[in-house]
């Protein structure tokens, strides 16, 4: 479920003339057993609300005086968020007559017409007070007070994002809190100015119209997400823009080194605006220093789970998780055992909202038979980043909603696609032209498009330490074999190929450089031009000797990569 809480005014929205009916009672229990959570936003004061509303107790937080009160039922703690009215204010009020003059522990209410009066002893005693109508009622408050302040203190309490609350009333008052969630709804009785701003627009009046919202809630949730509003940009395509949303699973795939980890930088970027909090699955090490997020893990470290689950137990936090120091054959039991764990935590809260899984096919892989069993039913908010789509688990594939294919073989990353889901495939894939990618949502029967994708502003150097002291793949290494394959000296980063290469023969040596082998590794694999075009250099020089060929590849690599360094990384 994405709406993990509904927010709901009292008086115009859940009650009528002051009483909720049974129905609506049998709703919110309804919505409660569903897992999810109710917020109760009021300008009422607490001992009128529990007076009237017996059934309080199935909030989870109220938040009363319009947003100066915060009060859980469960343990009946009460928290004032501002301070309480100046004796002098009060008094001067009832100076001037003003009755009914009602005072609770922030709010001075009363009702029209002694608005003009409440502002003239504001302004004679110089206060920082504001005035809110509510269909007559005149409120009070400090300034800066009102229901969406309030409503943003009970969501840090219940540790939810206000992206993940749906907000129901139907007065002036109700502005404010609405909007600040991520569904605004109005009752059919609202006011017109609240309609008007309202994403959805009950048919029935008060309570039933609160019945009808939990009705979808409790059935089809994601319907209610708005593209445009939690849409994350993708890009464009002829003017169009084109969104993800955050129910969406995405397969971001294609060859090697052409552009996924930039565009996956590009949409954090976008989730950092949007507010949506992000955890990123880095077993290269490659997103360390991305902006906006907190590194667990390095080159001699593990991450641990309890330490994932700490930190996105703070909705303001991302968190790139760096896996460098696992081997390839520890991260999928590493991730087998977080993910049910982090399944649990988004169900209750619907964060992080965004996973990002790069080397996805290193930590879903399709050969391990109990990824059923870790998987959740869905993977919302999820993007899985690979080169190798055939080898994601098929449950993972199966749960894809949106498919990003880059570079030259974007074609066959579709028809890898199709091949392992089963899924009929287009009927024409075209080829990406220019920097442009194919964007195509399989559960639809729309043409793939040719986006023009956003591009990150900050540039994430490829970690260094990743090459230097991970653990490349077997496909990805560098083998030491030999004129006639003697030797099988497998160098899984430069620094084991550094130690190999200076005990290695000169022939075996010379054997690789004059194939061009070295620059081939350093381009392909450690994805660094600069290197292998030094590297091959020496290659193409046949004046060098073995020792001087290898001591000038040699210094080439640790200069990049091995050698101490005399300046903090940026």
């Amino acid at each position: 479920m994405y709406f993990i809480a509904l927010a709901t005014d009292y008086d115009g929205t859940l009650a009528h003339e002051g009483i909720v009916a049974e129905k609506t009672i049998a709703a919110l229990e309804r919505f409660k057993k569903s897992g999810r959570k109710l917020i109760l936003v009021t300008g009422r004061e607490l001992p009128d609300l529990k007076r009237v509303f017996p059934e309080l107790g199935l909030f989870d937080k109220v938040v009363a005086e319009n947003g100066a009160l915060i009060y859980t039922p469960a343990s009946e703690e009460e928290r004032t968020i501002s301070p309480a009215p100046a004796p002098k204010f009060v008094a001067k009020l009832k100076k001037h007559g003003v009755k009914p003059l009602s005072v609770g522990r922030s709010i001075v209410a009363t009702w029209e017409p002694h608005q003009a009066t409440v502002l003239e002893v504001i302004k004679n005693l110089g206060l920082e007070l504001e005035i809110i109508f509510n269909k007559g009622a005149v409120m009070v408050l400090p300034s800066g007070i009102n229901k969406a302040t309030g409503l943003a203190a009970a969501l840090e309490d219940l540790k939810l994002s206000p992206h993940n609350v749906v907000g129901i009333g139907d007065a002036e008052n109700d502005h404010a809190f609405l909007q600040a969630c991520g569904c605004s709804v109005a009752v059919d009785n609202a006011l017109a100015a609240v309609k008007d701003t309202a994403d959805l627009v009950t048919r029935g009046a008060r309570g039933k119209g609160v019945e009808e919202l939990i009705e979808k809630l409790v059935k089809r949730d994601r319907e209610l997400v708005r593209k445009r509003r939690d849409g994350i940009l993708l890009g464009s395509v002829g003017g169009d823009e084109v969104y993800l949303t955050p129910t969406d699973t995405v397969l971001i795939a294609g060859s090697s080194g052409i552009g996924k980890s930039t565009l996956a930088t590009a949409l954090t970027e976008r989730f950092v605006e949007s507010g949506f909090q992000f955890c990123i699955f880095d077993p290269e090490g490659d997103y360390d220093g991305l902006e906006g997020a907190v590194r667990i893990g390095d080159g001699s470290s593990a991450p641990t789970k309890a330490q994932v689950l700490d930190l996105i137990d703070k909705p303001d936090t991302n968190v790139v998780v760096n896996g460098l120091a696992l081997r390839v054959n520890e991260r999928p039991d590493f991730f087998a055992d977080l993910l049910p764990g982090l399944g649990s935590f988004r169900f209750r809260t619907a964060r992080p909202h965004w996973l990002v899984i790069d080397e996805a096919h290193h930590l879903l892989p399709k050969k391990r038979d109990d990824t059923r069993a870790v998987l959740s039913l869905e993977l919302p908010g999820t993007v899985l980043i690979t080169v190798h789509p055939e080898a994601i688990s098929t449950d993972a594939l199966r749960l894809v909603t949106a498919v990003i294919a880059l570079g030259p073989k974007a074609k066959n990353v579709i028809k890898a696609f199709c091949r392992e889901t089963d899924t009929k495939p287009p009927k024409d894939i075209p080829s990406p032209k220019g920097e442009r990618v194919l964007f195509w949502r399989p559960q639809t029967r729309k043409k793939i498009a040719m986006v023009k994708a956003i591009e990150p502003r900050q540039s994430l150097k490829r970690h260094s330490r990743k090459y230097a002291e991970g653990q490349l793949d077997e496909a990805g290494s560098f083998y030491f074999r030999g004129p006639d394959n003697a030797m099988n000296l497998r160098a899984h980063n430069l620094l084991i190929f550094a130690q190999i290469a200076e005990g290695i023969d000169d022939g075996t040596w010379e054997h690789h450089l004059r194939a061009g082998d070295y620059s081939e590794w350093f381009r392909h694999q450690i994805r660094d031009k600069e290197l292998a075009r030094e590297t091959a250099e020496a290659e193409k020089d046949e004046k060098l000797s073995a020792q001087e060929s290898r001591k000038h590849v040699l210094d080439a690599v640790r200069r990049r990569y091995t050698a101490p360094a005399t300046a903090p990384e940026e």
